[in-house]
């Protein structure tokens, strides 16, 4: 790796959102990432660090310069989508970053939704998309509800099986509200996101147990043993059921890679992911009340002591964020300035 395998979370430093963008998309461009992908991507991964999933945040960026190195990820490609079928719409990352992809996914998708009253949208030849909460909130933005799936390398077993097949595939929904936050719904399919596990390996930390298995199928509270073993399902068998159906839309749909197919996100070596995106794309209904219905419903939860809305944490985290900045391990952001320096250096 780019930068040491263990991290001190000892000493932060706080960057406001501004400022963390800026930092990330300086580091891109000095390794040749083009400025509108630099941009979209600091932009995913300061959102995912300001909501409080590390795994998707600061953490990613010595891995991401180390694939566009390379050429796992083919920084300068431009992505690109067309019409296959009235509302039905094909983005192909063209083994790119998936940020810039999945933009113009959603740009393209909410217009066609708009005008047809739904729209899906197969993301292909894509890469490691981070907080699914991220691209839905955006559709939610445009006034739209939103389903999305995504698969990514092998790391569960189906039901009974010690050989991962699935990735932890997530899927997130997300609906607007009339006045405040929409509703955000974001779910790996393993009981975390694996990148939570690649953080406490990179920063020297233990996992609880129940997150992971050994690759002979113990549980296991070392990130590396959880690393070369499978994830934890949710739901157990209903978990894995949902796995393959998301694995169905986000590969199959798609035209990418199975997740058994699929190289590993964390290292620079192999062939790009080829990993897939399916997103759905629904105008609300009109004449039925549906921003005051849905209201109505979240608030029947948010009366209830001790319940919460599913994303009301996240959109708490953020908002502090926005207000307050965002604190990154220190040896996150030394490494990330040698890897700027080291990208200019080379030039």
């Amino acid at each position: 790796m780019p930068v040491a395998t263990v991290l001190s979370m000892s000493e932060t430093v706080t960057l406001s959102i501004v400022e963390a963008e800026a930092f990330i998309v300086r580091a891109l461009i000095a390794n040749r990432v083009p400025d509108v992908a630099a941009s979209s991507v600091a932009r995913g991964l300061v959102a995912a660090e300001a909501e409080g999933q590390t795994g998707h945040g600061f953490s990613r960026v010595a891995d991401y310069i180390g694939q566009v190195r390379t050429g796992k990820i083919i920084a300068d490609a431009v992505p690109s989508t067309r019409k296959t079928a009235p509302s039905t719409l094909r983005t192909d990352a063209g083994h790119g970053f998936a940020y810039p992809a999945l933009d113009q996914a959603i740009e393209c998708g909410c217009a066609l939704a708009a005008e047809m009253g739904v729209a899906s949208v197969a993301v292909a030849h894509s890469h490691h998309c981070g907080a699914l909460s991220l691209p839905v909130r955006q559709i939610a933005e445009k006034g739209m509800v939103g389903l999305m799936m995504a698969n990514a390398p092998a790391a569960i077993a189906p039901w009974g099986g010690h050989v991962p097949l699935y990735g932890t595939n997530p899927i997130a929904f997300a609906a607007p509200r009339p006045v405040g936050d929409p509703l955000i719904v974001d779910l790996s399919l393993s009981r975390v996101a694996r990148g939570k596990v690649m953080h406490a390996h990179k920063t020297g930390q233990t996992i609880p147990e129940g997150w992971a298995l050994d690759p002979d199928g113990n549980p296991t509270t070392d990130p590396e043993q959880g690393l070369a073993g499978t994830m934890v399902p949710i739901g157990e068998a209903k978990g894995t059921a949902l796995a393959l159906i998301v694995e169905v839309f986000a590969s199959l749909m798609t035209g990418s890679s199975m997740s058994k197919d699929v190289s590993s996100f964390f290292t620079a070596d192999g062939p790009p992911p080829d990993v897939g995106q399916f997103l759905l794309i629904f105008r609300p209904p009109e004449g039925a009340d549906f921003g005051a219905r849905l209201d109505a419903l979240l608030s029947l939860i948010e009366q209830q002591d001790g319940a919460r809305v599913p994303g009301a944490r996240r959109a708490a985290l953020a908002r502090q964020a926005a207000a307050n900045g965002v604190a990154v391990p220190k040896a996150y952001i030394d490494g990330i300035e040698q890897l700027a320096v080291e990208g200019v250096v080379s030039q």
